[in-house]
């Protein structure tokens, strides 16, 4: 016999079993039959008719057990539960075993600060120290590969009387290093071409109008209502095709230049043009 407690308490539960057995055999039910019915294996049925609480574990299940096997037969549950003496399942009893007092939980808590400080001050104050000697010094300097400086000019002598006196030469430790680039030496006479301020088309709108705004692939630019003295500029490449209605209240320029919106207008005061990629534009059927 076990000597768990819990498995104790069935002990008194003589007869139960044969009056499953009893009851079973007069359904005309067969071991089988009855796990099949109860989704038990048939081994754990016939542990209950043989009374050997040990093999089906805590008493908390053979009482499910017990229970689901009495209503199938439609024996009488409460007595059959009574004869058993199986022992009222309680909850179990939640005891503490340890208290931390204040006093050490605010210990604990500054200690585990203060190994954050000192692990983000290992970490953080040679990074600083390293980054400041890196940045502290003088940026490189840089010469392009067509022209490789080989000395550095000497200063000019601070003596006022010191004619005959060649100056000294610069330390190395004082010259930067010098860095290869890429880029191709710039030539003083070269000028640099600015773009023009006019590139591109501007819309001058002196009344009220709508515009329609399409990209070379089709996708809508902007599609707006637009007050009058309103502007509207875009770059070359941006836009593909235009339609303004109230054309005769917008002035277009293209590259600086005006462009009448005369020859691109409908009966209905609506132009419609489209915008090349070299910027020429030329109008449109619909």
């Amino acid at each position: 016999m076990s000597n768990d407690p819990g498995l104790n308490a069935l002990e008194g539960a003589v007869g139960c079993g044969e009056q499953l057995r009893q009851a079973r055999e007069a359904a005309g039910l067969t071991l089988s039959d009855v796990a099949a019915r109860l989704h038990m294996p048939v081994q754990v049925v016939g542990a209950l008719e043989q009374e050997q609480w040990e093999r089906l574990g805590a008493p908390v299940f053979v009482r499910g057990q017990l229970r689901s096997y009495a209503r199938l037969l439609g024996v009488d549950l409460d007595g059959l539960l009574q004869k058993a003496g199986i022992a009222p399942v309680e909850p179990p009893r939640l005891v503490s075993h340890t208290h931390t007092p204040r006093l050490r939980r605010m210990a604990e808590n500054l200690g585990r600060r203060a190994v954050y400080v000192v692990i983000t001050a290992a970490l953080a104050v040679p990074v600083w120290y390293a980054l400041d000697g890196k940045f502290g010094d003088a940026p490189p300097s840089t010469a392009s590969l067509d022209v490789v400086p080989d000395r550095v000019p000497a200063a000019p002598s601070a003596a006022a009387g010191g004619a005959g006196t060649e100056p000294a030469a610069r330390p190395q430790a004082d010259r930067a290093p010098y860095i290869a680039s890429m880029a191709p030496l710039a030539r003083p006479s070269a000028a640099v071409r600015a773009p023009a301020p006019d590139a591109g088309m501007t819309l001058d709108f002196r009344g009220d109008s709508w515009m329609e705004v399409s990209a070379p692939d089709g996708s809508i630019v902007e599609k707006a209502l637009v007050r009058a003295g309103e502007k509207r500029s875009y770059t070359l490449g941006q836009v593909g095709r235009i339609k303004v209605g109230n054309a005769t209240e917008v002035d277009l320029r293209q590259d600086g230049e005006s462009i009448d919106l005369a020859g691109y207008t409908s009966g209905n005061n609506v132009a419609r043009f489209t915008v090349s990629s070299d910027g020429s534009v030329a109008p449109v059927s619909h």
